[in-house]
C-alpha cells in the first residue's frame, strides 16, 4: 500500500477500523513493529483477523466476509468510506461466531471457503446479494460440525494450497473444484487423517511463491512452493515440516516471489 491509501482492519468481533497509510510506521522486515493496540482502540479479546488496503484507483467494488460458522456477506467498498476512530460494525455476528476472513472482490469473483474438516466450497460471489454493514449474512458453507479456517478467490492463483495441523500439505488445481451454489458442504480439498491432522490453512497460489510455516512452539521454516507437489483433492499431501511430539502447525503465510530476495537478505548466516 502507499502512504495515501487507507488501511482497513477487520477484527474477530466483526468490527472494522480505518487508518491512513502514513500512520503505519515504516520499518525494515526484521523490525518488531509496534503493537496494534497503539493504532486502534481494540476491546479486550478483540484481535485483527484481516487487513485490506483501499486506494482511490482500485477497481474492486466489494468486500466479501466469511465467519467461523460458514456465513458470508458482500458489502460495497463505499460503505467503508467513513469510519470513526472507535470502529464500526462490518458484520453482525451470532453468539459464538467470529469473523475469519475478508477479501476485496471485483463483483464477479469466485469464492472458495474451506473448513477444518478438509472440505471446500466454490461459488460465484453473485450468489450473495450486496447487503448493508449491519446485516448478518447468509449461508456460504455448510460447516457440517466443523468450522471455517480460510477463504480465497479465483483471482489469487490457479492452485489451492492446503496445509494441515500435522505439517502436511499439497497443491491441487483450482479447476478440480467444481463451481456449486453457496451453502453446500463442499468437496474434499485434502484427505484428513489421524496422521496429518485437521486443515489449518487454505490459500489460492500461483505455485512459485515462498511458504512460511509457523508452529505452536515458535519454530519457523521457509520453503518454495515449487517444491510442494501437486496432487488430487482426495490425497493427504506430503510432510512439509517435521514437528516435535505433541506440537502442531499454528499459522501459514504465503510470500510473493518478488519479496523473497528481501527475506534472504535478513537471514542470519549459518554457523
Amino acid at each position: 500500500m502507499s502512504t495515501h491509501d487507507y488501511l482497513l482492519l477487520f477484527t474477530n468481533f466483526g468490527k472494522v477500523y480505518r487508518i491512513k497509510g502514513y500512520r503505519v510506521p515504516q520499518a525494515s522486515r526484521i523490525a518488531k513493529g509496534i503493537p496494534v493496540v497503539n493504532l486502534l482502540n481494540l476491546d479486550k479479546e478483540e484481535k485483527v483477523k484481516a487487513m485490506s488496503a483501499v486506494s482511490t484507483d482500485s477497481t474492486n467494488a466489494f468486500f466479501v466476509f466469511s465467519t467461523k460458522e460458514g456465513l458470508v456477506k458482500r458489502v460495497a467498498v463505499s460503505e467503508f468510506e467513513s469510519i470513526r476512530q472507535t470502529g464500526k460494525i462490518a458484520i453482525s455476528l451470532r453468539d459464538g461466531d467470529e469473523l475469519i476472513a475478508v477479501k476485496q472482490t471485483t463483483g464477479d469473483d469466485e469464492i472458495i471457503i474451506a473448513g477444518a474438516n478438509g472440505k471446500a466450497v466454490r461459488f460465484n460471489e453473485n450468489d450473495v446479494r450486496p447487503m448493508g454493514r449491519n446485516a448478518a449474512g447468509v449461508r456460504g458453507f455448510n460447516v457440517d460440525g466443523s468450522e471455517v479456517i480460510g477463504m480465497t478467490t479465483d483471482k489469487e492463483g490457479d492452485y489451492i494450497l492446503a496445509v494441515t495441523q500435522g505439517g502436511y500439505g499439497k497443491k491441487s488445481a483450482l479447476e478440480d473444484y467444481r463451481l456449486t451454489n453457496r451453502g453446500a458442504k463442499g468437496v474434499k480439498t485434502i484427505n484428513i487423517t489421524e496422521k496429518n491432522g485437521l486443515l489449518v490453512s487454505m490459500r489460492a497460489v500461483t505455485g512459485n511463491e515462498e511458504l512460511l510455516i509457523v508452529t505452536d512452539e515458535g519454530i519457523v521454516i521457509r520453503i518454495s512452493l515449487k517444491n510442494v507437489g501437486t496432487y488430487g483433492r482426495n490425497t493427504q499431501g506430503v510432510k512439509l515440516i517435521q514437528l516435535g511430539e505433541g506440537h502442531s502447525v499454528s499459522s501459514v503465510a504465503v510470500i510473493p516471489v518478488d519479496e523473497t530476495d528481501d527475506l534472504q537478505e535478513t537471514e542470519e548466516p549459518k554457523a
